[in-house]
């Protein structure tokens, strides 16, 4: 997958309802418990780019310690990636170790084109190797168990500036740690810089009703139920950060990119981001940099959340036991600690964030925010639901944008995004 927050596209499922039905894919694939051995196909998603001699050294690594088998390292371009996958698998062509997010292994699995690991013993022997938190990252709701070898972790920490803090009487050693924190903060952000200050750049998304205790759906996956009180009362609080000045006056509009130059210009004073972040600062606002404050996105359940990348095996490869042999080569823990040195991921195996390289921080921008991420993903859940889309996170974004405006009560709101979610479900 792109290094960058995952896609949530599941508009598929009417194609592999198909190919779960006797389409493409040709029987059900060989045993899991054998001898590796046969040709395989491996497809990452958007890293041939920047990581081309990392996965082939791996690949050349695996092949020198399986002798019996050859592997094929294809990558697709980030665009179009689930398209890609439902029209793979419709054809019988779907690659034999796939990269994939818990939102696009959801369809592949549910139309029974991936192997169940926490059923299949060949592959549920691994289980133990990586974290709690990763592994029910990957769980599918309904589908008995999780369907992809847990890959990389993303999360990210928030920045918040310390002078606008203090300037706005606040303690900028104690940024809020919890919601009802937050939204103190941000009423006496705006109100002492008389309105010219607001706390967030952004409206809240399904992880911020989430952090905040929402349910987001029923337990098996069927229906969404982030419209029950809670998340009214959520809501009901953002739009009284709106209405008087903690809110950005742009924020219903805002992209990642916007809310992004709104903190480098210090208009708002918090906001994600990255070690990349750190560098633009010091370049372009040094007066931000030599005041900026790291901590962890307030939250009211103790998980912070994470974003979870998997390694998957098709149920239907003529060489299951090489594809799964793969698939946990490229996620154990030596491989996974590699990785995350070329690039800012975490790895997902047990004992590897204990490492000093995720533990202390070396006084570059990059450890200062490595530290500070990885300590994020101890309890960490991936909040976004597997089944909601693009198109359900779109719906509940315009919804609470008319909230916020006044067109509708918080309840009204969330109650038709949930209807309109709802009935786009049924129809995937």
């Amino acid at each position: 997958m792109p290094i960058s927050r995952p896609r949530h596209v599941i508009a598929v499922a009417a194609t592999l309802a198909l190919t779960a039905c006797g389409g493409g894919g040709g029987g059900g694939g060989s045993r899991a418990d054998g001898k590796p051995e046969g040709g395989i196909t491996f497809q990452t998603w958007n890293l041939r780019a920047n990581f081309k001699d990392y996965f082939e050294d791996l690949v050349k690594d695996f092949e020198k310690q399986n002798p019996g088998v050859k592997v094929t390292w294809l990558d697709q371009p980030a665009e179009h990636y689930a398209d890609k996958l439902s029209a793979d698998a419709a054809a019988g062509t779907l690659p034999d170790v796939v990269n994939v997010s818990p939102d696009l292994s959801y369809p592949l699995a549910k139309a029974g084109m991936l192997v169940g690991l926490d059923k299949e013993k060949a592959a549920a022997r691994f289980k133990g190797e990586y974290t709690a938190e990763a592994w029910q990252g990957n769980t599918l709701p309904g589908l008995g168990g999780s369907y992809s070898f847990p890959w990389y972790l993303t999360t990210g920490p928030l920045f918040y500036n310390k002078a606008l803090f203090r300037s706005a009487g606040l303690d900028p050693e104690k940024p809020p740690k919890n919601y009802a924190e937050l939204f103190t903060t941000a009423l006496a952000m705006a109100g002492n810089s008389g309105g010219r200050t607001a706390t967030l750049a952004n409206t809240p998304s399904v992880e911020d009703f989430g952090r905040y205790g929402v349910k987001l759906m029923n337990d098996d996956a069927t229906k969404f139920t982030y419209n029950e009180p809670k998340g009214v009362e959520l809501l009901g609080k953002y739009k009284e950060l709106y209405d008087r000045g903690g809110l950005d006056p742009q924020a219903l509009t805002n992209t990642p990119e916007k809310s992004g130059q709104k903190f480098l210009e210090q208009k708002v004073a918090m906001n994600p981001g990255g070690a990349n972040d750190l560098a633009t600062f010091k370049e372009n606002a040094p007066t931000l940099y030599r005041n900026l404050g790291i901590t962890d996105a307030p939250n009211n359940t103790g998980k912070p959340n994470m974003y979870v990348m998997g390694v998957a095996v098709n149920e239907k490869s003529k060489h299951k036991a090489a594809a799964i042999a793969l698939a946990h080569f490229v996620t154990d823990r030596k491989n996974q600690e590699a990785f995350a040195h070329e690039v800012a991921v975490f790895p997902s195996t047990r004992g590897s964030l204990d490492d000093p390289y995720w533990t202390k921080d070396d006084g570059t921008d990059e450890g200062r925010v490595r530290v500070a991420s990885a300590r994020m993903l101890k309890g960490a859940v991936n909040y976004t639901p597997v089944v909601m889309s693009d198109e359900m996170k779109t719906v509940l974004k315009n919804e609470v944008a008319k909230a916020l405006q006044g067109k509708k009560s918080p309840k009204q709101a969330l109650d038709d995004a949930v209807a309109q979610s709802d009935r786009l479900l049924r129809q995937s």
